[in-house]
């Protein structure tokens, strides 16, 4: 099934700028238009990232949303290698799940970088993260390899569930982006150190 109609009816998002429509708004647009397993993957995105959310996401029928929760997982995953290693906390305990990054990670803790750049793809982005110390401004980076990643993944999928998936993620961390105060961000980093003393793995 194709969304021609509800994806040229929608205004265009950029990064960095506010989301020109609520997200209210989108909600009820798209379960107005999606039906079947597109509004079943709709809501697996609505949820909010936790182990069992992860679990679903990374056995969704829909590549896409494979892809993106597993894309998800390994960059909040190299971004926890670097930060266990900066503060001695154990990498190997900290890493959730299974695959290549995650092996990785679990196996190569005396490189600088991991070894990822032995894998196929480019880490740099992501390996540049940890090294960003304002808060704010990594969360905003964080989300721009998002950007770049949902870009690449849907750039010729035209007017396909997967661009509609992708524009609903994009307004998303818009929206984020417009309610995150300093505070928020100083929040976020004091849960993070909170969770790695209490040995809690990460989403």
């Amino acid at each position: 099934m194709t969304y021609e109609y509800l994806l040229t009816g929608l205004p265009e998002l950029k990064a960095g700028s506010d989301a020109p429509i609520s997200i209210e708004k989108l909600d009820e647009l798209l379960d107005e238009q999606l039906r079947g397993s597109d509004k079943t993957m709709l809501d697996l995105l609505r949820k909010p990232i936790d182990e069992e959310t992860l679990d679903l996401g990374l056995k969704a029928k829909n590549r896409f949303i494979r892809e993106w929760f597993a894309f998800n997982r390994d960059m909040n995953n190299v971004l926890v290698a670097q930060i266990c290693r900066k503060h001695g906390f154990d990498v190997k305990q900290k890493i959730v799940g299974e695959g290549e990054v995650a092996e990785q990670l679990r196996t190569h803790t005396t490189q600088k970088d991991f070894g990822l750049n032995e894998l196929s793809g480019d880490f740099t982005a992501i390996l540049a993260l940890a090294q960003i110390e304002d808060l704010m401004q990594r969360e905003k980076a964080m989300d721009a390899v998002r950007f770049e990643w949902l870009h690449d993944r849907t750039e010729f999928d035209f007017f396909s569930p997967e661009m509609v998936f992708a524009y609903y993620l994009e307004a998303l961390m818009l929206h984020r982006w417009s309610i995150l105060t300093v505070e928020e961000g100083e929040r976020i980093f004091r849960e993070l150190v909170a969770d790695m003393k209490k040995g809690i793995k990460l989403d």
